[in-house]
């Protein structure tokens, strides 16, 4: 798969006794997108969340294992996991508009890292909504609430909202689980116009959706990576009887 952006070598995660990831080893590319397919509970969401640190919010969790962004170990103890959520922002499976105006909610992140005049807000603000495909469609209503939006409008938002603190990497979990066929259009639309900028790791259950928008991705099951490589030799040419199994819908029932 290439030189990774983001590295995991033995990476094992426990929540309490509870061992969620096992092993796992996967190379994510800069400026490609990368799908994490699995069953439900197989440790791909655990996984993404790991690449930010939004783990450590979970009482008990415990890290085996190296996970390297841009060689540098992300779990080093020296590590600013403000200035590491900043560099890798996460947009989630339920658009999470915080009940403001569309404006404060793209400026919330500028502002928490220290943006203060306003014609500089403004112009991340614009900017942040023109790369998320929403500026047309929002630019005369930035002061109304951002709640007021339709479902993808608000996906599409958030998706600005982590743009406007120039992040490096994109991790999305099932982030158009939500929405109607026309909004997942356009998000998975917008992720191959973001890759050019952006590395994006996106979660999805929707296999179809993982073949139409991934170069890259990875198979989960029981916390472990069955496979990864690029994502037309997964899809069409697995090597393994499992990823064959998983990806033609029949259950997977072991070795």
């Amino acid at each position: 798969m290439g030189k990774g952006k983001i590295s995991a070598s033995g990476l094992n995660l426990y929540y309490g006794r509870k061992h969620v990831l096992k092993g796992v080893n996967l190379e994510i590319r800069a400026n490609a997108v990368t799908a994490l397919i699995g069953p439900s509970g197989c440790g791909k969401s655990t996984f993404l969340k790991c690449i930010n640190r939004m783990n450590d919010l979970v009482e008990g969790t415990r890290i085996k294992g190296q996970l390297l962004l841009d060689g540098e170990d992300v779990y080093d103890r020296r590590v600013d996991t403000v200035l590491l959520r900043k560099k890798v922002g996460m947009v989630f499976q339920q658009p999470s508009p915080f009940p403001m105006s569309i404006y404060d909610n793209v400026a919330y992140g500028p502002r928490l890292h220290g943006v203060k005049r306003r014609a500089e807000l403004d112009a991340k603000v614009e900017e942040a909504l023109r790369r998320a495909a929403v500026f047309e469609e929002v630019k005369d209503m930035l002061d109304k609430p951002a709640l007021g939006l339709s479902g993808g409008q608000q996906q599409r938002m958030c998706i600005a909202r982590t743009l406007a603190v120039e992040p490096e990497v994109l991790l999305m979990d099932e982030p158009t689980s939500a929405l109607d066929p026309v909004s997942t259009l356009k998000i998975e639309e917008l992720m191959d116009s973001l890759k050019r900028r952006y590395t994006l790791v996106v979660v999805t259950h929707n296999m179809q959706q993982a073949a139409r928008i991934a170069e890259d991705a990875a198979l989960f099951l029981a916390g472990e990576v069955i496979e990864a490589g690029p994502a037309e030799s997964l899809f069409c040419r697995p090597r393994d009887r499992r990823t064959q199994n998983y990806i033609s819908g029949r259950l997977w029932q072991g070795p």
